[in-house]
């Protein structure tokens, strides 16, 4: 097997003017930072990869998996026609409260609403990114330009910190079928902040996860439970 290792300054580079006007919407504290665009490195991950790398998993630093990564890489034969990146769902309510007033503005919506019939967002610990796909796909580059990432910040008042897992929950809510939807057992966060913040009634509707572990994700600093 080969490994590659890639300079993060040069991939910055090439990062910075493509997802610039993101980080503002995107980013923990108010500035641009130009070191801040490494986590928005998967949105622009088909810019800035050579052309023959097709398919690219992403992975968080605390995971701890339970299978083969090959399995996983068997998820990129299941995306439907037209999508692009394969996520599983965030298992808090971080969205439920980033988008409090469209849904206070949109009483029926499905925005923020918990699984199996809401669209929670996502988590972007794990990620299938289909870069064959992602290159061809007119809709996406579209939405990664500028003025249409300020039309749907608009749209939605969203304001949020978690980089790459904000774009593309935000362009879930407006585009779903640009994403195949992982198992929560690709991608099972462990992370309960938001039980002691506010969302103790609902936070269950959100966490529960049936079904054999695969990647167990100790976000938020969570320990991971021993075999």
């Amino acid at each position: 097997s080969q490994v590659i290792v890639h300079d993060v300054n040069e991939l910055t580079e090439k990062l910075f003017p493509i997802v610039e006007a993101m980080q503002k919407h995107f980013s923990a504290g108010s500035g641009t930072y130009y070191s801040d665009s490494i986590f928005f490195l998967s949105v622009a991950m088909h810019r800035v990869m050579p052309k023959e790398i097709t398919q690219i998993i992403q992975v968080d630093l605390d995971l701890k998996f339970k299978t083969n990564i090959r399995d996983l890489f068997d998820e990129f034969d299941n995306f439907p026609e037209g999508a692009v990146i394969g996520i599983a769902r965030e298992m808090q309510p971080v969205y439920r409260h980033t988008f409090w007033q469209y849904r206070r503005e949109n009483p029926q919506t499905r925005v923020g609403d918990p699984p199996p019939d809401g669209l929670p967002g996502f988590n972007s610990g794990v990620l299938l990114l289909n870069l064959e796909a992602m290159r061809q796909s007119k809709l996406y580059n579209q939405l990664l330009e500028p003025s249409m990432v300020q039309k749907l910040t608009e749209k939605y008042h969203f304001k949020g910190h978690l980089g790459d897992q904000d774009f593309f929950t935000m362009v879930g809510m407006e585009h779903p079928e640009l994403f195949h939807v992982l198992d929560c057992t690709w991608n099972r966060q462990l992370c309960t902040w938001w039980r002691e913040h506010g969302y103790s009634e609902v936070f269950d509707q959100y966490f529960r996860c049936e079904g054999q572990v695969r990647i167990y994700h100790g976000n938020c600093n969570t320990p991971i439970p021993e075999d």
